[in-house]
Parts: C-alpha cells; structure tokens; sequence
C-alpha cells in the first residue's frame, strides 16, 4: 500500500467517518525508498495512531525533522514513538474535525508526512542560502556551504549543497542494468536539451556523469563510486524558492525525481519488449505464409505400378 491508500483507509476506517460508525484497524503498508507505516486503532474507542519507519531518519533530525513536523501537525506529533518507528502520529477521536474541508486538509497533510520529513534538509538548505547570500553582500568572503547527505536507500543518497548564489542538489543512482544506463543517459539528456527552449530556460539546471561524482560531493566519506553508478545534479536557483509556495512545490517535485526517473525507464522497456514481441509475431506470419505447398508425388514399386501414400 502507498500512502494514497493510507489515506483512503483513514477516510473509510476512520472512526469518526459519515457513518459515525466507529471501527478498529491495524494496518501496515509502504512508499517508496522502502519506508514503512503501521495505522492502528486498537479499540472502536481509538485513539488512531499513525506511525513511519524511514532508513534515513537520524540525518533528517539532524536537518531539522521535527521543527518541521511540528509546525505540520503541531499536537498530533507524539511525543513516544511506537517501538521499531522513526516517528508518531495521533489522533484523538473527539478532537478530530468534522467532515468538510478541514478534516480533507488533515487527510492530506497526514499522507504528505513523508515528504514532509525529507524536506527539512531542503528548507534548512534554502534558509543558509539566504544566509550567506547576505554575507557576501556585506563584503564578507563566502564561506562554503554544509554538505547535507540524506542515505535514502542502501546504495543510494541524495546531497544538498547550499551556497551564495544557488542550492546544489545531487542525487546518486544505481542503475541494476547495461541497458538502464542507456536509457538513464538519453532521459538526463532530454533534460538538459529542453532546458534550451525558450519557454523553459527558468527550469533548474541539470548535468549527469557517469561514475565519476560531481566535484561538490568528491570528497564526501563512503561516496558509492561502482561502475553502476551515475550522479544526477540539479541546479536551484533563488528564484526556484522565491516565496513558500514556490519553495513546497520546488521540493515535493524533486524529492519524487529518483522514482520519476526509473519508473520512466521501466516503462520504456516495457514499450521495448512489447514492441519487439509483436514484431516477432508479424515475422512469423510472413515466414508461415512464405512456407512452399509441397507438391504430392507419385511413387513406383519396383514392377513398375504406381501408388500414392494415404
């Protein structure tokens, strides 16, 4: 299950749903990145609790997880976290809203809770940035900025790199596959190719390289530097964070970039495979049509008298 259907099951299980039927429910379910949820009401009396595994959480605390989860979900945020989690959520049956918009934006904010999480190191990044903006316009020399790792999977990570003038995002992908290289490389390619039409030149920079890391993270401990590997770089601007609703939408889209990429390349093998399937059928309706009627022929014994086999 995802988080979309996390959201149906607090709608429809919910205790205080439009049938003000109350119900208990123990679910567990996972997103993306291998991050893992438990919903559970463990009597018809609740209260509903909501609770995330996410491998990177201590380097997300570091950033500034919980400032951020708090100013999300304020008195819902527990403050015990149920065993094997990362963090809780509760919910209080009588205090829940009653159906109408505000209960909707609850749903919403409570399935956004991951994405919420990872944007801490991307909201701390742009606040430094502003930061040292500022001291290199007073006259003092710009100091370089925090490399923050975001370890999201076991191979993989995701580093932000504030500086003066621009936030550097680079993400580390494994590419299983000769042929996801391929594939990865013309995508990463049609990225920086678009990016020279008129219409989309205010869109993030982007640059790939193969098993080399970009000169930003060369240095970072425990860099995964396999010949399976490629580094994707985003350039953000100031203007990709000019104002909080710019800035949320900046960051809901690329923390999604990784799955964006290799769910595009699963499907263009799978258009592939298909393709070549159907071209092998049409193949062999030619050969099976081009195929000789054989001609019966007449045999003879050896008196001479002819026959023909049944």
């Amino acid at each position: 299950m995802t988080v979309d259907a996390a959201r149906q099951v607090q709608a429809t299980d919910h205790p205080t749903n439009p049938a003000n039927r109350p119900a208990s429910v123990d679910q567990t379910f996972t997103d993306f990145d291998g991050v893992a949820y438990h919903l559970e009401s463990p009597s018809k009396a609740g209260p509903l609790t909501l609770s995330m595994d996410i491998r990177c959480w201590s380097e997300l605390v570091q950033a500034g997880a919980m400032d951020v989860l708090q100013r999300e979900y304020g008195s819902w945020l527990r403050s015990s976290v149920e065993p094997e989690y990362s963090v809780t959520l509760e919910f209080d049956f009588a205090k829940v809203p009653a159906p109408g918009p505000e209960r909707d934006a609850l749903i919403e904010s409570v399935s956004l809770l991951k994405r919420n999480a990872m944007a801490a190191p991307f909201e701390r990044a742009f606040a430094l940035q502003k930061q040292l903006e500022q001291a290199s316009e007073g006259g003092q020399p710009a100091a370089p900025g925090e490399i923050m790792p975001i370890n999201y999977r076991d191979d993989e990570a995701i580093y932000v790199i504030p500086s003066a003038d621009r936030v550097t995002v680079v993400f580390s992908t494994t590419f299983k596959e000769e042929t996801d290289k391929v594939l990865g490389k013309v995508f990463l390619q049609e990225f920086v190719d678009a990016r020279r039409q008129p219409s989309i030149q205010n869109a993030p920079q982007v640059l790939y390289s193969n098993r080399e890391p970009p000169l930003e993270v060369r240095k970072v401990a425990g860099l995964n530097r396999g010949e399976d590997v490629g580094y994707v770089t985003f350039v953000l601007f100031p203007r990709h964070f000019a104002n909080a609703e710019v800035m949320a939408g900046t960051i809901s889209r690329i923390q999604l970039f990784r799955d964006y990429l290799h769910y595009h390349i699963k499907c263009s093998k799978a258009y592939m495979h298909s393709r070549m399937r159907h071209r092998v059928a049409e193949f062999l309706k030619v050969l099976n049509r081009a195929k000789p009627e054989l001609a019966e022929k007449e045999r003879k014994t050896a008196s001479g008298r002819t026959f023909r086999r049944a």
